[in-house]
């Protein structure tokens, strides 16, 4: 979710901070007003390309940062955890800095990060719908995505592509072996040699990090004992000792303490001081007495690590490599002589592929399955937004096996009565663009992993009826706490369903123009609602309907 939006010194935007909640949230403002400045500014902390020009006048950058409340997405957890980037908290702060010149830095949790990074993070938090921009709906990969979270089919997903990978990996490399087939079994010969040669090191890193340890202790073993003999000396050997000297002070304290109890817990103190000195002692004896100048292991430690490193050296690798690398050997040792055995690989990918041919097969007819739902689900939705006679249809192509299945998945639409439905992009345009993927995603919103979404005058072309049925699908598709939805609009029919109200407007300050956004409350409402019903006047009767419209 997100939770707040910082811009500063953006186009006409001087400085804005802005808190957000759940829910559906609704924009609104006369035309100009920089309605468009909130998500032009969130798109770029979301890894927009930057342009010069969106630098505010006698400023030298543009600051925006977003926080993210990402405790109940697991999606943007891992891809975090696995860039690095997590954050000691639930929250997620990404911040774009774009510069004059039109370059740019971006920051993810205060670390910086590539403008390729914020993409990617960026589609894991936010859809944004707007009728002049392709989004991700268009693209096939994103189709299927919404058909298999709509089915539920994330194991399966996970696992054809992991069949896939297998089966084409082993068929892959049989292939090279087939071209290679000398130099791959001058490789196995090779491999044999290394893996002999690293089995007899004995080697893992603990016990690495462990004959480090030991090569030092025992490298300054005389000098360790010197010294420790010399620490004991001064705790307890002579009058002059550090125990010695507690010791008097704890005989004096307690016969000052028979003198005055308020001295008691100083001599608590003390009391605990002599005990922490005697187990100091003698941990430190016990030390010096495993302590011994053994020049046999010493040797024996010197020649491990220097057959180490000879054997790093030869291989071109790091010791710290070693564990990764001598399994990756044998992986690769095992799979050249499985190709060296035709009868053995033939088995093998038979096998590969007939279990992937088994789960691509199950996965086809769930989707097949759920494709017949979701069509009826989103084409009803389309009746409900003005496509009278809209017909919605999820077709499953036929492809080559690949790491998505056996079918290319593609939604296709008709607008009109008797029309072959064809592909979204090639028939609808921008203000039905909007509508379509809000059906979409309000029949398939309780497997949505997209937690924020942002519709950009989705009610384009409509009005009445139509007007008040986007703002209440609008507001269900917000009713899973897990969404929050945001709409630029300028009809009162969808803003008065919202949660929450913002009014942009802009001012002349000091002779600039100067955008502001405020979240309204109930008597502020009211009034945004009656200027969009009745114009710059507003009469007792647009404030009358403009209260019945939120009643």
């Amino acid at each position: 979710m997100l939770e707040n939006l910082s811009i500063k010194n953006f186009v006409i935007v001087d400085h804005l901070e802005l808190n957000f909640t759940s829910g559906f949230s609704a924009l609104t403002g006369e035309t100009g007003a920089g309605k468009s400045i909130l998500i032009g500014a969130l798109s770029l902390a979301l890894g927009q390309r930057s342009e010069t020009g969106v630098v505010r006048h006698n400023t030298d950058k543009s600051d925006i940062s977003a926080t993210f409340n990402i405790l109940d997405d697991k999606q943007a957890q891992e891809w975090l955890k696995q860039n690095e980037l997590e954050s000691e908290d639930e929250n997620l702060f990404l911040r774009r800095v774009i510069y004059k010149d039109g370059k740019s830095k971006g920051f993810i949790n205060g670390i910086p990060a590539s403008i390729n990074q914020l993409k990617s993070i960026g589609e894991l938090l936010i859809d944004i719908y707007s009728q002049n921009s392709h989004h991700s709906l268009l693209k096939n990969a994103t189709q299927r995505e919404i058909l298999d979270n709509f089915s539920g089919l994330y194991k399966e997903v996970e696992e054809i592509k992991q069949l896939y990978d297998h089966w084409r990996k082993l068929f892959t490399e049989n292939e090279n072996f087939k071209k290679n087939k000398e130099s791959s079994i001058e490789e196995i010969k090779e491999l044999e040699v290394k893996n002999k040669q690293f089995m007899a090191l004995d080697f893992s890193f603990s016990k690495w990090q462990d004959v480090q340890a030991n090569h030092k202790m025992l490298s300054n073993s005389s000098e360790l004992i010197n010294g420790v003999q010399e620490c004991i000396s001064r705790l307890d050997n002579d009058d002059s000792s550090a125990s010695n000297q507690i010791n008097q002070l704890q005989a004096s304290l307690s016969k000052l303490s028979n003198l005055d109890d308020r001295l008691g817990n100083q001599l608590k103190i003390i009391d605990t001081i002599s005990m922490e000195v005697g187990e100091l002692i003698r941990e430190l004896n016990h030390y010096l007495h495993k302590l011994e100048i053994n020049e046999a292991l010493k040797n024996e430690v010197e020649s491990k690590i220097q057959d180490t490193y000879d054997f790093c050296r030869k291989y071109r690798v790091k010791p710290e490599d070693l564990d990764s690398l001598s399994n990756d050997w044998q992986v690769r040792y095992d799979l050249l002589v499985k190709l060296i055995d035709e009868e053995g690989i033939t088995e093998a990918l038979n096998e590969a592929r007939h279990r992937y041919d088994e789960a691509a097969l199950k996965l086809s007819l769930k989707r097949k399955e759920s494709a017949l739902e979701l069509n009826k689900i989103i084409t009803d939705k389309l009746k409900n937004l003005s496509f009278t006679h809209g017909k919605f249809e999820v077709n499953l192509k036929s492809i080559e096996p690949s790491a998505n299945g056996n079918e290319q998945v593609e939604f296709l639409i008709s607008t009109y009565l008797n029309a072959e439905p064809r592909p979204i992009q090639k028939v609808a345009s921008g203000g039905e663009l909007s509508r379509i993927s809000l059906a979409i995603r309000v029949a398939s919103i309780k497997k949505a992993n997209v937690p924020v979404m942002i519709f950009d005058e989705v009610d384009v072309g409509i009005g009445g009826g139509v007007a008040e049925v986007v703002g209440k699908l609008l507001k269900d598709l917000a009713g899973d706490v897990r969404n929050q939805i945001f709409a630029i609009t300028h009809l009162p029919q969808v803003a008065a369903q919202s949660l929450n109200h913002f009014k942009v407007s802009k001012e002349e300050i000091n002779g600039e123009t100067v955008s502001q956004i405020n979240l309204l409350d109930e008597n502020g409402r009211v009034k945004e609602l009656a200027r969009m019903l009745g114009g710059v006047e507003i009469t007792d009767t647009t404030i009358k309907h403009a209260k019945e419209l939120l009643s």
